[in-house]
Protein backbone atom coordinates (compact mmCIF):
# COMPACT_ATOMS: atom_id res chain seq x y z
CA UNK A 1 0.00 0.00 0.00
CA UNK A 2 2.78 2.50 1.03
CA UNK A 3 3.96 1.82 -2.89
CA UNK A 4 1.05 2.24 -4.32
CA UNK A 5 0.24 5.54 -2.74
CA UNK A 6 3.92 7.43 -2.53
CA UNK A 7 5.85 6.24 -5.78
CA UNK A 8 9.24 6.84 -5.50
CA UNK A 9 11.26 8.74 -8.83
CA UNK A 10 12.10 5.46 -9.68
CA UNK A 11 8.68 4.01 -10.07
CA UNK A 12 7.18 7.10 -11.59
CA UNK A 13 9.56 6.23 -14.48
CA UNK A 14 7.39 3.80 -16.16
CA UNK A 15 4.26 3.00 -14.30
CA UNK A 16 2.79 0.19 -15.67
CA UNK A 17 -1.69 0.11 -16.06
CA UNK A 18 -1.74 -1.76 -13.46
CA UNK A 19 -0.01 0.12 -11.22
CA UNK A 20 -2.18 3.20 -12.91
CA UNK A 21 -5.37 0.86 -12.30
CA UNK A 22 -4.74 0.49 -8.59
CA UNK A 23 -4.28 3.76 -8.01
CA UNK A 24 -7.36 4.67 -9.35
CA UNK A 25 -9.46 2.03 -7.33
CA UNK A 26 -7.79 3.81 -3.95
CA UNK A 27 -9.46 7.31 -5.15
CA UNK A 28 -12.73 5.83 -6.33
CA UNK A 29 -12.70 3.59 -2.94
CA UNK A 30 -11.83 6.56 -0.74
CA UNK A 31 -13.80 9.17 -2.10
CA UNK A 32 -17.12 6.91 -2.46
CA UNK A 33 -17.07 6.14 1.07
CA UNK A 34 -16.22 9.94 2.46
CA UNK A 35 -19.37 10.98 -0.30
CA UNK A 36 -21.48 8.71 1.33
CA UNK A 37 -21.36 10.54 4.57
CA UNK A 38 -21.47 13.50 2.99
CA UNK A 39 -24.84 13.49 1.33
CA UNK A 40 -26.03 11.23 4.17
CA UNK A 41 -27.22 13.96 6.24
CA UNK A 42 -29.86 15.62 3.98
CA UNK A 43 -31.02 12.17 3.33
CA UNK A 44 -29.52 8.31 2.81
CA UNK A 45 -30.39 8.72 -1.32
CA UNK A 46 -28.27 12.07 -1.73
CA UNK A 47 -25.66 9.78 0.03
CA UNK A 48 -25.33 7.47 -2.49
CA UNK A 49 -25.51 10.31 -5.08
CA UNK A 50 -22.64 12.18 -3.52
CA UNK A 51 -20.58 8.87 -3.45
CA UNK A 52 -20.89 8.48 -7.03
CA UNK A 53 -20.02 11.99 -7.88
CA UNK A 54 -16.98 12.69 -5.70
CA UNK A 55 -15.48 10.30 -7.55
CA UNK A 56 -16.56 11.50 -11.14
CA UNK A 57 -15.62 15.06 -10.56
CA UNK A 58 -11.78 13.61 -9.83
CA UNK A 59 -12.61 11.74 -12.92
CA UNK A 60 -13.47 14.13 -15.22
CA UNK A 61 -11.13 16.55 -14.05
CA UNK A 62 -8.00 14.21 -14.27
CA UNK A 63 -9.55 12.99 -18.34
CA UNK A 64 -10.50 16.64 -19.66
CA UNK A 65 -7.12 18.08 -18.05
CA UNK A 66 -4.83 14.92 -18.76
CA UNK A 67 -3.64 16.29 -21.95
CA UNK A 68 -2.62 19.81 -20.35
CA UNK A 69 -1.29 17.86 -17.07
CA UNK A 70 1.01 16.34 -19.58
CA UNK A 71 1.71 19.34 -21.86
CA UNK A 72 3.27 21.14 -18.67
CA UNK A 73 4.80 18.14 -17.32
CA UNK A 74 7.00 18.42 -20.76
CA UNK A 75 7.56 22.06 -21.46
CA UNK A 76 8.50 22.93 -18.06
CA UNK A 77 11.21 20.42 -18.39
CA UNK A 78 10.06 18.03 -15.17
CA UNK A 79 10.81 14.65 -17.54
CA UNK A 80 7.53 13.44 -17.05
CA UNK A 81 4.76 12.64 -20.19
CA UNK A 82 1.44 12.06 -19.90
CA UNK A 83 1.61 8.81 -18.06
CA UNK A 84 3.69 9.55 -15.80
CA UNK A 85 1.59 12.64 -14.93
CA UNK A 86 -1.42 10.65 -14.70
CA UNK A 87 0.26 8.40 -12.34
CA UNK A 88 1.90 11.40 -10.01
CA UNK A 89 -1.94 13.31 -9.96
CA UNK A 90 -3.77 10.04 -9.33
CA UNK A 91 -0.61 9.39 -6.07
CA UNK A 92 -1.73 12.64 -5.22
CA UNK A 93 -5.67 12.07 -5.11
CA UNK A 94 -5.14 8.53 -3.62
CA UNK A 95 -3.36 10.11 -0.31
CA UNK A 96 -6.07 12.74 0.13
CA UNK A 97 -8.91 9.76 -0.79
CA UNK A 98 -6.98 7.56 2.14
CA UNK A 99 -7.06 10.39 4.43
CA UNK A 100 -11.31 11.22 4.13
CA UNK A 101 -11.89 7.83 3.73
CA UNK A 102 -10.31 7.00 6.97
CA UNK A 103 -12.71 9.82 8.62
CA UNK A 104 -15.80 8.55 7.10
CA UNK A 105 -17.19 6.52 10.39
CA UNK A 106 -16.35 10.10 11.97
CA UNK A 107 -18.13 11.82 9.72
CA UNK A 108 -20.75 9.35 9.47
CA UNK A 109 -21.77 9.95 12.86
CA UNK A 110 -21.59 13.66 12.55
CA UNK A 111 -24.82 13.01 9.96
CA UNK A 112 -26.36 11.04 12.10
CA UNK A 113 -25.98 12.91 15.31
CA UNK A 114 -26.42 16.62 13.53
CA UNK A 115 -30.73 17.78 13.63
CA UNK A 116 -32.36 16.78 10.86
CA UNK A 117 -32.81 18.17 7.38
CA UNK A 118 -36.20 19.17 8.18
CA UNK A 119 -36.03 20.61 11.40
CA UNK A 120 -35.81 23.88 13.11
CA UNK A 121 -32.20 23.89 13.30
CA UNK A 122 -31.70 23.06 10.03
CA UNK A 123 -30.07 26.16 8.32
CA UNK A 124 -27.20 26.54 11.38
CA UNK A 125 -26.68 23.08 11.01
CA UNK A 126 -26.03 22.60 7.42
CA UNK A 127 -23.59 25.85 7.51
CA UNK A 128 -22.03 24.28 10.59
CA UNK A 129 -21.65 20.64 8.32
CA UNK A 130 -20.35 22.47 5.33
CA UNK A 131 -17.47 24.20 7.46
CA UNK A 132 -16.68 20.70 8.91
CA UNK A 133 -16.65 18.99 5.41
CA UNK A 134 -14.63 22.18 3.52
CA UNK A 135 -12.08 21.85 6.74
CA UNK A 136 -11.56 17.86 5.99
CA UNK A 137 -11.48 18.14 2.23
CA UNK A 138 -8.97 21.28 2.07
CA UNK A 139 -6.58 18.83 4.73
CA UNK A 140 -6.88 16.09 2.82
CA UNK A 141 -6.20 17.93 -0.13
CA UNK A 142 -3.36 19.46 1.22
CA UNK A 143 -1.43 16.30 2.41
CA UNK A 144 -1.71 15.68 -1.74
CA UNK A 145 -0.28 18.42 -2.61
CA UNK A 146 2.36 18.08 -0.46
CA UNK A 147 2.99 14.61 -1.38
CA UNK A 148 2.84 15.55 -5.22
CA UNK A 149 5.47 18.35 -4.60
CA UNK A 150 7.28 15.60 -2.75
CA UNK A 151 7.63 13.79 -5.75
CA UNK A 152 8.08 16.34 -7.99
CA UNK A 153 11.05 17.36 -6.34
CA UNK A 154 12.49 13.84 -6.16
CA UNK A 155 12.12 13.49 -9.79
CA UNK A 156 13.08 17.08 -11.66
CA UNK A 157 16.36 18.43 -12.44
CA UNK A 158 15.85 21.04 -9.47
CA UNK A 159 13.17 22.88 -7.27
CA UNK A 160 12.29 25.65 -9.34
CA UNK A 161 11.14 22.70 -12.11
CA UNK A 162 9.48 20.93 -9.68
CA UNK A 163 7.41 23.93 -7.93
CA UNK A 164 6.86 25.26 -11.10
CA UNK A 165 5.18 21.91 -12.99
CA UNK A 166 2.98 21.85 -9.60
CA UNK A 167 2.08 25.25 -9.67
CA UNK A 168 0.97 24.79 -13.10
CA UNK A 169 -0.74 21.53 -12.74
CA UNK A 170 -2.72 22.92 -9.34
CA UNK A 171 -3.74 25.92 -11.33
CA UNK A 172 -5.24 24.15 -14.15
CA UNK A 173 -6.89 20.94 -11.94
CA UNK A 174 -8.40 23.30 -9.62
CA UNK A 175 -9.51 26.04 -12.76
CA UNK A 176 -11.54 22.90 -14.03
CA UNK A 177 -12.86 21.29 -10.95
CA UNK A 178 -14.55 23.67 -9.40
CA UNK A 179 -16.54 24.24 -12.98
CA UNK A 180 -16.91 20.77 -12.64
CA UNK A 181 -18.17 20.93 -9.10
CA UNK A 182 -20.41 23.57 -9.92
CA UNK A 183 -21.94 21.27 -12.44
CA UNK A 184 -22.50 18.11 -10.40
CA UNK A 185 -23.91 20.29 -7.73
CA UNK A 186 -25.48 19.37 -5.40
CA UNK A 187 -22.93 17.44 -2.81
CA UNK A 188 -24.29 18.79 0.59
CA UNK A 189 -28.00 19.03 -0.20
CA UNK A 190 -29.74 22.18 0.66
CA UNK A 191 -32.57 21.96 3.63
CA UNK A 192 -34.85 23.57 1.28
CA UNK A 193 -34.20 21.98 -2.24
CA UNK A 194 -35.12 18.41 -2.95
CA UNK A 195 -33.12 15.36 -3.20
CA UNK A 196 -31.83 15.00 -7.18
CA UNK A 197 -28.96 13.89 -8.26
CA UNK A 198 -27.80 17.06 -11.01
CA UNK A 199 -29.82 20.60 -10.72
CA UNK A 200 -32.50 20.95 -13.56
CA UNK A 201 -30.09 24.33 -14.18
CA UNK A 202 -27.07 22.62 -14.06
CA UNK A 203 -25.31 24.44 -16.75
CA UNK A 204 -26.86 27.64 -15.67
CA UNK A 205 -24.19 30.38 -14.71
CA UNK A 206 -20.33 28.90 -13.34
CA UNK A 207 -18.52 28.44 -10.29
CA UNK A 208 -16.97 31.93 -10.68
CA UNK A 209 -20.35 33.83 -11.57
CA UNK A 210 -21.87 32.38 -7.72
CA UNK A 211 -18.41 33.55 -5.95
CA UNK A 212 -18.38 36.98 -7.77
CA UNK A 213 -22.05 37.61 -7.35
CA UNK A 214 -21.99 36.56 -3.53
CA UNK A 215 -18.91 38.87 -3.25
CA UNK A 216 -21.12 41.80 -4.77
CA UNK A 217 -23.62 41.21 -2.80
CA UNK A 218 -21.83 41.54 0.78
CA UNK A 219 -20.29 45.01 -1.23
CA UNK A 220 -23.67 46.01 -1.22
CA UNK A 221 -25.68 44.76 1.59
CA UNK A 222 -22.82 44.77 4.33
CA UNK A 223 -21.55 48.22 5.83
CA UNK A 224 -18.27 48.28 4.98
CA UNK A 225 -18.87 45.83 2.41
CA UNK A 226 -15.67 47.37 0.55
CA UNK A 227 -13.23 45.88 2.66
CA UNK A 228 -13.74 42.09 1.47
CA UNK A 229 -12.63 42.73 -2.05
CA UNK A 230 -10.17 44.79 -0.88
CA UNK A 231 -8.29 42.11 1.41
CA UNK A 232 -8.56 39.32 -1.21
CA UNK A 233 -7.21 41.95 -3.68
CA UNK A 234 -4.61 42.21 -1.04
CA UNK A 235 -4.13 38.03 -0.21
CA UNK A 236 -3.95 37.39 -3.43
CA UNK A 237 -1.26 39.65 -3.81
CA UNK A 238 0.57 38.58 -0.59
CA UNK A 239 0.69 34.90 -1.74
CA UNK A 240 2.09 35.90 -5.55
CA UNK A 241 4.98 37.92 -4.22
CA UNK A 242 5.52 34.34 -1.51
CA UNK A 243 5.46 32.58 -4.39
CA UNK A 244 7.89 34.30 -6.69
CA UNK A 245 10.15 34.95 -3.06
CA UNK A 246 10.28 31.08 -2.80
CA UNK A 247 11.13 30.55 -6.39
CA UNK A 248 14.03 32.94 -5.77
CA UNK A 249 15.35 31.29 -2.70
CA UNK A 250 15.11 27.77 -4.31
CA UNK A 251 16.85 28.63 -7.43
CA UNK A 252 19.57 30.25 -4.99
CA UNK A 253 19.79 27.13 -3.07
CA UNK A 254 19.77 24.81 -6.28
CA UNK A 255 22.57 27.23 -7.72
CA UNK A 256 24.66 25.91 -4.71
Amino acid sequence: MRDLLTPTAKTLEAPSSKDIARTAMVVVLGFALYGLTVGYWRSPVMGVYVALKMPLLIALTLACNGLLNGLFGLLLGSGLGFRQSLHALLSAFAISALILGSVAPVTLFLALNFPEANSGQAAASHSVYLLVHTFLIGLAGMAGVIRLGKLLESYADSRVIAHSTLGAWIAGNAFLGMQFSWILRPFFGSPGLKVEFLRADLMNGSFYEAVWSALMQIYAKTPGGWVVPIMAAMLITALIFSIQHNQKRTKHHDRK
